[in-house]
């Protein structure tokens, strides 16, 4: 049985994260979007969990937030006071790398090369270029902050890495089994992880580390990482409204091995839809098998995924399989539903996977959506119109515009 924990960062994750410094993103977008930090957290909440939600995503068995572990986290500091590993200054308490003789080990740092500023901000204040924050002040560059709470060594809030750690000890014990993140938090962030945790309970923080590369837009040698910080964020509503089903896009992620970076196109996630839309008619087409037979690509199938996750080298065996004549039709079928509980992707809910909307369709409800968004009525309905003259209806609601063939429309 598997006890996954997510964790909310609902306070102390900073706009400049590497240096820590800048201003804590829910304060920034707060400002940007005319809600308070507390409505921010909780929108982005609903929104994401909505959209794994699409996505076939297995919910965690429990989601937990920064702001729910304060004590937890004063706690920690406490810790590393007392073994001599964190020092306070008058706006910031930091972290001295200089006393954990294995910091940087998970990214290989060199830090004999390092120099002051290169890598982050250099404070006067540091002992060392590494030293992180572990507790910022409500004073001098945070004094407006508006999540604060008392603390021994001043009225403040949490460093981003210090929450982490804190809540993972509180529910995962130490060490635990596996942590995950993306590559860019191999250098920075999960190396303080590290420090902190094991300076303070002189255990492993954990056992496994998965990193995930980057998405990235466009093609190989043309391609721009994605990401808020970037303003090129790309959300699952915006694919929606041009057509693509959201398993679709599942299905291109696994087409890409974790530590591989996966590279986005309109073109390619379409091209996955119409992959998955063939894997999805051959599920309903194929007979179904009387009782559970052997499956004799089972072995095969555990050998990749048990590979360091290979799930492409998996999905590849699915249609080799398809093309096979070494299977019956009622085994293909048998093999499809057992392999889609790693997959995800649906193949035994019909009602999941809908048609592919052409790109002609798609172009004119994203040029709809435009003139909508600027008060074009008159050229909005016409679009409209030739939408429904292509056979497919615009379901306009509250979530966005959802395009259905008109024989399917409800």
């Amino acid at each position: 049985r598997v006890l996954h924990i997510m964790n909310i960062t609902d306070v102390g994750h900073l706009t400049a994260e590497a240096t820590d410094s800048g201003e804590d993103k829910l304060e920034a977008g707060a400002v940007r979007e005319g809600k308070t930090v507390w409505e921010i957290a909780v929108f982005y909440t609903q929104a994401f969990q909505e959209d794994a939600k699409k996505l076939n995503i297995l919910p965690p068995s429990r989601y937990v937030k920064a702001t729910d572990h304060i004590k937890e986290q004063v706690a920690l500091i406490r810790q590393l006071f007392t073994k001599g590993y964190a020092y306070d200054t008058p706006e910031v308490v930091y972290f001295d790398t200089a006393q954990f003789k294995h910091y940087g080990r998970l990214a290989r740092l060199q830090l004999r090369g390092l120099k002051p500023g290169a890598r982050v901000r250099f404070d006067v204040r540091k002992r060392n270029v590494t030293d992180f924050a572990l507790w910022f002040k409500t004073v001098g560059a945070h004094k407006n902050h508006i999540m604060r709470w008392p603390a021994p060594w001043g009225e403040g809030f949490p460093g981003w890495h210090v929450e982490c750690s804190a809540m993972a000890r509180k529910h995962l014990r130490q060490p635990f089994d596996i942590h995950t993140g993306g590559v860019d938090h191999i250098p920075i962030h999960h190396t303080n992880e590290i420090a902190q945790s094991e300076a303070a309970y002189g255990k492993p923080l954990a056992r496994y580390w998965l990193h995930g590369e980057f998405l990235v837009l466009g093609k190989p040698g043309r391609a721009e990482r994605m990401g808020k910080s970037l303003n090129n964020l790309l959300t699952l509503r915006a694919l929606e409204e041009q057509g693509v089903e959201p398993l679709a896009f599942r299905y291109l992620c696994l087409t890409a091995h974790y530590r591989s970076k996966l590279y986005f196109t309109l073109e390619s996630v379409r091209a996955a839809g119409r992959a998955l839309v063939r894997l999805q008619e051959a599920a309903t087409a194929l007979p179904v098998a009387v009782g559970r037979a052997k499956l004799p690509l089972e072995k095969k199938f555990l050998a990749a995924i048990n590979n360091d996750l290979d799930i492409p080298r998996a999905l590849s065996l699915v249609w080799e399989m398809l093309r096979s004549r070494q299977y019956s039709p009622a085994q293909k079928r048998q093999h499809l539903l057992s392999f889609d509980a790693v997959f995800g992707l649906g193949l035994g809910e019909p009602t999941r996977v809908g048609t592919i909307v052409p790109e002609e369709v798609a172009a004119l409800v994203v040029e709809r959506a435009r003139a909508r968004a600027s008060n074009y009525w008159q050229r909005a309905d016409e679009l409209r119109q030739q939408v429904e003259e292509l056979g497919y209806c615009i379901d306009d609601t509250a979530e966005g515009s959802r395009v259905v063939p008109r024989s399917s429309e409800s």
